[in-house]
C-alpha cells in the first residue's frame, strides 16, 4: 500500500471519527434538554409522565433512523452510513431503557406487584415491555467481537429483530394514544415505508444483462 493511499485511508478514518462525535452529541441533546427543562421545572403538571412519554418516543426516532440506513445505502450509495447503524441502535436501546427506568423506578418506586397488576392490565405496557427485552440481545451482541463470536450470517439474522421491535414499539404509542393518532399514524407511516424498501428489495425482478 503506497503512501498515498495510507493518507487517503487516515482521513477516512478521521471522517468517521468525527461523525460519529458528531452523532454523539446530536443524540445526547434531546437528554440535555430534558433534564435543563427538569431543572427549571418546566416539564408541565406531571413531569415523570412527560419524560416517559419523551423517552418514548426518542426511542422509536432511533429505530427509525436505524433502519432508514439500509434503504438509504442502496438507493443513494451512501455506504459510509453502516459505519454509524450500531451506534443509531445502541442510542434507541439507551432510550428505551431510560424510558423503562422512568417507569419502573419514578412511575412505580419499582413496586414489582404494582408493576405485574399494571401490565396486566394494560396489555400496551406488555407490549412495549417485550419490545424493550427484544433490544437487549441486541445491544449485547453489538460489539466486533460478538460479531465474530456468533459469525456474520447468525449476527444479521438476530439483528432482524429489529423489525420485530420496531412493530411492536409503534403498536405500543398507538394504544397509549387515546385520540391524537397523528404521531402513531406517522411511526407507522414511516415504519411501513422502511419495511416495504425492505421486501421490494428483496423479491425485486433482477436484472440480467446480457
Amino acid at each position: 500500500m503506497n503512501d498515498e493511499q495510507l493518507t487517503k485511508n487516515y482521513h477516512q478514518m478521521q471522517d468517521v471519527k468525527f461523525n460519529k462525535i458528531l452523532i454523539f452529541i446530536n443524540s445526547v441533546v434531546p437528554l440535555a434538554l430534558l433534564a435543563f427543562d427538569g431543572i427549571r421545572g418546566n416539564l408541565g403538571a406531571n413531569p415523570v409522565e412527560y419524560f416517559l412519554r419523551t423517552t418514548g418516543v426518542l426511542t422509536l426516532v432511533f429505530l427509525m433512523i436505524t433502519l432508514a440506513v439500509t434503504p438509504l445505502r442502496k438507493v443513494y450509495g451512501w455506504n459510509s452510513l453502516v459505519k454509524f447503524r450500531r451506534m443509531l441502535g445502541l442510542f434507541a436501546f439507551f432510550y428505551g431503557f431510560l424510558h423503562l427506568v422512568t417507569y419502573s423506578i419514578f412511575d412505580k418506586n419499582f413496586n414489582f406487584p404494582a408493576i405485574v397488576s399494571d401490565v396486566w392490565q394494560r396489555p400496551f405496557i406488555a407490549v412495549g415491555m417485550l419490545a424493550f427485552f427484544l433490544l437487549i440481545p441486541l445491544a449485547v451482541t453489538s460489539t466486533n467481537g460478538m460479531i465474530k463470536r456468533l459469525g456474520g450470517k447468525n449476527w444479521a439474522k438476530l439483528h432482524k429483530l429489529t423489525y420485530l421491535i420496531s412493530i411492536l414499539g409503534v403498536i405500543h404509542f398507538w394504544m397509549i394514544v387515546k385520540s391524537d393518532l397523528k404521531y402513531p399514524f406517522l411511526f407507522a407511516f414511516i415504519l411501513a415505508i422502511l419495511l416495504g424498501y425492505r421486501i421490494y428489495d428483496k423479491y425485486k425482478p433482477k436484472i440480467v444483462h446480457t
